[in-house]
């Protein structure tokens, strides 16, 4: 199958280092520094999954999609969620793609764009939390995972064709991936995790571990996830879990131990001056709560923080 990958970070290099290991004709849309990177030493996959592999002759590089030819079978979009409009438009400009397109994202907000723009036919959307971090350009680290890739449509129903497909494929390439009805459910469920773990060790420099471990830390997440989990339900959305305790429940006792000693991505983003992903979290819920009348004062304070860190580091 053909592959473009847009946007290829950690997560993208990663996906697309195995999924050519497996036989699959991939192109990646990345940044130049990496560009040159693969060209001399192609990318390597390293970590809980296994060791992967991928010569520089197995890969398309590609440093804007403009270069991209041909027809594929798949367009997968890992790009920070800030830039998911600017990926929407270059997709969209590929004369005669007509392949369904997938956000592979954190935060809430992205497939919604891809459904405005290509129809429910074409827009699939993931759901990731497994760690990636790039130890140097050409190799890629997976850190840990929670749980396996849930893949699915961008409306809720039965599975799409194409979202089984690609689940079954990624899956045989060494990542775990398996296609769900509801990936919205499994979006919100990871905005959960997200807004409680990402902008509190984001803004206090630590790891998610040193967050659960603190009293005073633990009680603001709990208000975090009390004021998203009010926030998911009033605007009619579903989770796993029946209400905000038992969620706490799973929360400190499975998911934190099991990435304790990850740090966030929000984190490595303010440390290198970068945008952070704050407006698809925390102001997606602060956004979400406006509408539905569900007030959240620890998600409003914590994202005005990040937000000035990030003024900071850009200026």
């Amino acid at each position: 199958m053909r592959f473009l990958v847009y946007g290829a970070g950690a997560l993208g290099q990663a996906l697309g280092c195995m999924l050519a290991r497996a036989g699959h004709d991939v192109d990646l849309v990345l940044r130049r520094r990496f560009i040159e990177a693969l060209t001399k030493d192609g990318l390597r996959v390293s970590g809980i999954f296994g060791d992967f592999a991928a010569r520089p002759a197995m890969l398309g590089l590609l440093e804007d999609i403009s270069e991209a030819h041909g027809l594929y079978d798949f367009i997968l979009v890992t790009t920070k969620a800030y830039d998911t409009g600017r990926a929407v438009a270059a997709v969209a400009s590929l004369p005669g793609c007509r392949c369904p397109v997938v956000s592979m994202q954190n935060g809430c907000g992205n497939v919604e764009q891809l459904l405005e723009r290509f129809g429910p036919k074409r827009s699939l959307a993931a759901r990731v939390i497994t760690g990636f971090e790039i130890i140097v350009p050409g190799h890629v680290r997976i850190t840990v995972s929670a749980d396996a890739v849930h893949l699915g449509g961008a409306v809720s129903g039965p599975i799409p064709e194409a979202a089984g497909m690609l689940a079954g494929v990624i899956d045989g390439a060494g990542l775990p991936c398996r296609a769900v009805a509801d990936i919205h459910r499994d979006l919100h469920a990871k905005l959960l995790y997200n807004c409680a773990l990402n902008p509190l060790g984001a803004i206090l420099g630590v790891h998610y571990g040193a967050l659960a471990e603190d009293k005073e830390a633990r009680a603001i997440m709990d208000q975090v996830i009390d004021e998203t989990f009010a926030v998911i339900t009033g605007i009619g959305g579903r989770v796993p879990w029946p209400d905000a305790d038992s969620y706490k429940k799973v929360f400190y006792d499975r998911l934190v131990p099991i990435t304790a000693d990850h740090r966030p991505s929000m984190l490595q983003d303010l440390e290198n001056g970068k945008p952070t992903e704050v407006e698809a979290l925390l102001g997606y819920v602060s956004k979400q709560g406006r509408q539905a009348a569900a007030p959240t004062p620890a998600c409003d304070l914590l994202a005005g923080l990040v937000r000035f860190k990030e003024r900071r580091g850009r200026s």
